[in-house]
């Protein structure tokens, strides 16, 4: 097996040993001598961690007066420079190093890593004891510009936990983290558990050690199309396999940070001890709850706290600390994953409660879980967690990690619980819904069963049992139904009606979908996704509530007169409207088959993205609503190009076409399916295809070709894929007989895939 370590270390003493024959040549040559100046390591390679295209971080320090200092550093560097070694370099006396540990905290934390290497050993005895003790005397001054420079750059580059590529040095949780451990650890203010630490940093070298085997360059982002040569050398099965060991060591490395921060926060907040125990006579213990407490902002237990005969002790302290955004101190989590006792199963109610609680307890829940978890208590309540921990996601529209994204769902349906009847069951579906991704099939029903079996664990009643499963396998169910199904059709709204059963498991269903989706990203929660569930629940609440009050049945998806003052010369017209951060565009043409394919391509060449399209017809005009993304286009522009494409597409086809032609190779994997069963007044045709320009043309203008009308459309575009579904008629009205069906369906495949 390879000792990457040994390999690190012996890359280090290779540079060390170059270094200390240059300084010695140089310093014959120029006749100065080795006493006042010295070569000294700083940064990775001062920690002897050098991967094999790394970076010389190297200061040449001299005494006050040193003669010809300036010609020394030129014989030392230009030589590594003509091997061309990566060399980052820098002359300075003891002061002026400093001074610029003062000006830059970055160079503050590379310098505290300082190690001789050639020359006068005492001078970097006397830099290192200098930069250490400014260290530790400024440090209260100096860290909360640290902490602000750890959080731009989280924000800036992401956490190395959440990303499909993640930086294995800049990202929240990687090695410039661990490096800033140090420095909080060098500071005396705050500890940290080394070991944990320790072995997280050296992971992390490991992968970027093999990275840049690879790569054949210095580089920290572990890209899609290396990652799999990585984690064949470092003898792991594959790509999943590698970034969960990185996401997990990026977890650990930031959890460390978080519970550092938050204890340095505490510290600069308190007074000097000395006048702390002046006014309190001793350090403050505040009871919380029954053997839960609070001791210098974090969450402990009290003295008289028995975890191992209390089986509920660590689901009440946890719910505390989220509720209150507490520190749940490390070895709270700690004793409670070793010794606690176990909860009986089923479990009681006053454990499910406190379950609840600490779910439903907003963005404090995060910090908390993951201590529990970093400990292995959520192993013990929850052994169903470790499928799914540090689990990449497999589309990318999410942003985190599977386990993640439960949590962050849970965060979203706790500003809902006032809106359902049961929130209990809400919270627990929220973090029970993705569990099934962890197993081979569809993951809402393989997640259906495991809900099932975790609910009757958790204590609920066969009853409560059944409607978490049923919320699990459905969570899907609006969003796609809204996007992809016409609302006017009563079908639709019956279908809904019929799998939820009640008002109250809509409710549910509807919050469970808006968490998911704002949990996974901005591409899953667009507004007007939201709008067609919001929508959608709003028609079949009326159909559960008896009568249909509010359903839509054959309304144009906007107001006529809207569009009646800009229709002119060839009842044609247009406007631009913006509508809760949508560009919404309305048009009127005259109600032909083929005029909706020609609206499309005219979007496509203007550079509009199409998010979604619905289509109808009044009095002769058929009027569409589109959705998109990008700048509002001029209405009178809009409406000349339109009037020149209804008259001669020739000019528009082939701009399209030299637009389209970089996609061609996508289009193998277009599928197109007919759906019998989703409506009894139209054929609906159901288009599914990697998003590209002009899409929408092609399959509508394949549907013209074939002579059928449609009587409306619903266009989804959700990250790079598109599901479309369109209702089609014949020119009576009627659906399409089975054979033009399936000719319209191969029509629409075979433009698809030519």
């Amino acid at each position: 097996m390879v000792d990457r370590a040994e390999q690190r270390r012996a890359r280090a003493e290779e540079a060390d040993a170059l270094l200390y024959l240059l300084l010695s040549k140089a310093c014959d040559a120029l006749g100065v001598p080795t006493e006042g100046v010295a070569l000294v390591a700083v940064g990775g390679y001062g920690r002897e961690e050098l991967s094999p295209y790394s970076d010389l971080d190297v200061m040449l320090v001299h005494a006050e007066g040193y003669p010809r200092v300036d010609e020394l550093a030129a014989q030392i560097w230009y030589p590594l420079w003509d091997s061309r070694t990566k060399l980052d370099h820098s002359v300075r006396t003891v002061e002026e190093a400093r001074q610029a540990a003062a000006d830059d905290i970055r160079v503050a934390l590379g310098l505290l890593d300082a190690r001789h290497v050639a020359g006068d050993s005492h001078l970097t005895l006397q830099l290192r004891s200098t930069l250490m003790a400014d260290w530790r005397r400024t440090a209260r001054s100096r860290l909360p510009a640290l902490a602000q420079a750890c959080r731009d750059r989280a924000s800036s580059v992401g956490e190395l936990a959440h990303l499909a590529e993640p930086d294995l040095k800049e990202a929240y949780g990687g090695l410039r983290d661990a490096v800033v451990l140090r420095g909080l650890v060098a500071s005396w203010l705050v500890d940290v558990p080394h070991p944990v630490v320790e072995r997280a940093r050296l992971d992390l070298l490991e992968v970027r050690d093999e990275l840049h085997t690879v790569a054949g360059r210095s580089t920290d982002r572990l890209v899609a199309d290396l990652s799999g040569e990585v984690a064949a050398g470092l003898g792991m099965a594959g790509r999943d396999e590698l970034l969960r060991h990185v996401y997990s060591t990026g977890r650990t490395l930031a959890h460390v940070c978080d519970v550092s921060w938050r204890r340095i926060e505490s510290l600069m907040a308190r007074p000097p001890r000395s006048r702390r125990r002046q006014r309190t006579g001793g350090p403050l213990l505040l009871a919380l709850d029954e053997g839960v407490g609070q001791h210098e902002g974090e969450v402990v237990l009290m003295p008289d706290a028995r975890p191992e005969r209390d089986a509920v002790l660590g689901l009440r302290a946890a719910a505390v600390a989220a509720d209150r955004e507490l520190v749940l101190s490390p070895a709270v989590c700690a004793r409670l994953a070793g010794s606690g006792a176990a909860l009986p199963e089923p479990w009681p109610g006053e454990a499910r409660r406190l379950l609840c609680a600490l779910l439903g307890a907003g963005s404090g829940l995060l910090e908390v879980w993951e201590a529990l978890d970093q400990a292995g208590y959520i192993s013990r309540i929850l052994p169903e967690w470790d499928t799914v921990r540090f689990r990449p996601p497999q589309s990318a529209i999410h942003r985190f990690t599977v386990d993640r994204h439960l949590l962050e769902t849970c965060v979203e349906a706790s500003k809902m619980v006032r809106d359902v009847r049961r929130p209990d069951l809400l919270l627990i579906a929220a973090l029970l819904h993705d569990l099934g991704k962890a197993v081979e099939g569809d993951h809402s029903v393989t997640g259906a069963v495991i809900a099932r079996a975790v609910a009757q664990r958790l204590g609920f009643t066969d009853a409560d049992a059944d409607t978490i499963a049923l919320l699990v396998r459905q969570h899907l169910m609006l969003a796609q139904v809204a996007t992809r199904r016409d609302l006017d059709d009563p079908m639709t709204v019956d279908l809904v009606a019929g799998i939820v059963r009640d008002t109250d498991t809509l409710d549910l269903l509807e919050a469970l979908t808006y968490a998911d989706a704002r949990a996974a990203g901005p591409a899953a929660s667009s507004p007007w996704r939201m709008r067609l569930v919001g929508e959608l629940c709003r028609r079949v609440r009326g159909e559960l509530s008896g009568g249909g009050e509010g359903m839509w049945t054959e309304a144009p998806p906007v107001p006529v007169p809207t569009l009646q003052p800009v229709v002119g010369v060839g009842r044609l017209g247009v406007t631009v409207s913006e509508y809760h951060g949508d560009v919404r565009i309305n048009v009127a043409v005259p109600d032909q088959v083929g005029t909706l394919s020609t609206v499309a391509a005219v979007l496509a060449v203007e550079r509009l993205a199409v998010r979604s399209a619905v289509i109808t017809s009044v009095e002769g005009l058929g009027i569409s609503q589109w959705t998109v993304a990008g700048s509002p286009p001029d209405p009178v522009r809009l409406r000349d190009r339109l009037a020149v494409a209804l008259r001669d597409d020739t000019d528009l086809v082939r701009r399209l076409a030299a637009r389209d032609s970089s996609a061609l190779k996508q289009r193998v994997a277009s599928r197109v399916d007919l759906l019998p069963d989703a409506s009894e007044t139209a054929t609906v045709l159901q288009v599914r295809a990697h998003d590209r320009p002009g899409l929408l043309y092609d399959v509508t203008s394949a549907i013209a070709s074939t002579g059928a009308d449609i009587r409306s459309a619903h266009v989804s575009t959700l990250g790079a894929e598109c599901v479309d579904v369109f209702y089609l008629t014949d020119s009576h009205g009627s659906p399409l007989d089975d054979e033009d069906a399936r000719t319209t369906a191969k029509t629409v495949l075979d433009r698809l895939t030519f």
